[in-house]
């Protein structure tokens, strides 16, 4: 059921950019408004709403329809919201042992990389900023 509402959600969402596409703006007799002596009010004068305003304004109101009572419906009969006891992708690693995370023997390193070299040892003192020199009193 929620498939077939979607399907015309998204078949009125396109008939929707078609038609407001197809309309004239109004646009261009804007600035006409602003001392170009036109007569009309500033957005043109607006008669009897033609096809394509009734039909987008039909279609707009399906479109807003169609929302509400997918978002009741996915809000009663949607997925079932986790409390925080469900872990998602990380269930599986909380089912694991502890001791599969650490090796066997840790005292022992793996094979050293010949290709790369190591690193130097570090100072100890490498992390430590000195400190700034007293300033000095001018005669």
């Amino acid at each position: 059921m929620f498939v077939i509402f979607s399907v015309f959600y998204i078949l009125i969402a396109a008939a929707m950019i078609v038609l407001i596409l197809l309309q004239n703006g109004e646009g261009a007799s804007a600035g006409s408004g602003f001392g170009g002596g036109a007569s009309a009010t500033v957005f043109g004068a607006r008669g009897s709403a033609n096809f394509l305003t009734r039909a987008t304004g039909v279609l707009a109101a399906l479109f807003f329809a169609l929302s509400l009572g997918m978002g009741v419906y996915l809000h009663s009969h949607g997925s079932q919201q986790n409390n925080g006891a469900d872990l998602g992708v990380m269930a599986g690693m909380a089912k694991q042992a502890p001791a599969a995370a650490t090796p066997a023997n840790p005292e022992v390193p793996a094979a050293a990389n010949t290709a790369v070299p190591a690193a130097p040892a570090a100072d100890k003192q490498q992390g430590e900023v000195p400190a700034a020199p007293a300033p000095q009193k001018k005669n």
